[in-house]
C-alpha cells in the first residue's frame, strides 16, 4: 500500500507547484507520513488517520510561519511612510489636468487632491493616502 501513498505524495507536491497558498504541500507531507506508517502497519484505516491528523495539524501550525516568510500578496515599499506627513506643493495640483507635485521629506511626489480642488504652489498639504503612484493630499489651513 506504500506505493499509493507515494503516488499521492507526488501528486500533492506537483499540484503545489501550480498553487500559491502553500497548503497542498502539507497534504503531501501527510501522505508521506501515511506512507511511512504503511511500513509499520497494513491497516489502511490507521494510515488514513495518520494522513488526516498530520495534514490537519500541520496546516494551522505552520501557516503563520510560512506567511511570515512568504508574503507574495503585498509588495512592501516605503511609499506608505509619507502618509500623515506634511509637504509643500511644488507644482499646482489640478485634478482636471492630472497635474501636481509635492515635496515631502525631501522627496518629490506626484500628487492629487482628495476633493479634486485646485491647490496652488507653496501651499502646505498633508498626505492622506497613496493611490497608485500618487500621494492623495489635503490642503492645510
Amino acid at each position: 500500500m506504500w506505493y499509493i501513498w507515494l503516488i499521492a505524495t507526488g501528486i500533492f507536491f506537483i499540484f503545489e507547484i501550480f498553487t500559491s497558498g502553500f497548503l497542498i504541500f502539507w497534504l503531501g507531507i501527510g501522505a508521506l507520513l501515511a506512507m511511512l506508517t504503511s511500513f509499520i502497519t497494513d491497516d489502511l484505516a490507521i494510515q488514513f488517520i495518520v494522513f488526516v491528523i498530520s495534514s490537519a495539524a500541520l496546516i494551522p501550525l505552520t501557516k503563520p510561519l510560512v506567511n511570515k516568510y512568504i508574503d507574495s500578496k503585498t509588495v512592501k515599499t516605503n511609499a506608505y511612510s509619507i502618509i500623515e506627513k506634511k509637504g509643500i506643493v511644488t507644482i499646482e495640483i489640478n485634478s482636471a489636468d492630472a497635474t501636481g507635485q509635492i515635496k515631502v521629506n525631501g522627496e518629490i511626489w506626484s500628487a492629487k487632491s482628495e476633493n479634486e480642488k485646485i491647490i496652488p504652489v507653496g501651499t502646505e498639504v498633508k498626505v492622506l493616502n497613496i493611490d497608485g503612484v500618487k500621494a492623495v493630499v489635503q490642503e492645510l489651513i
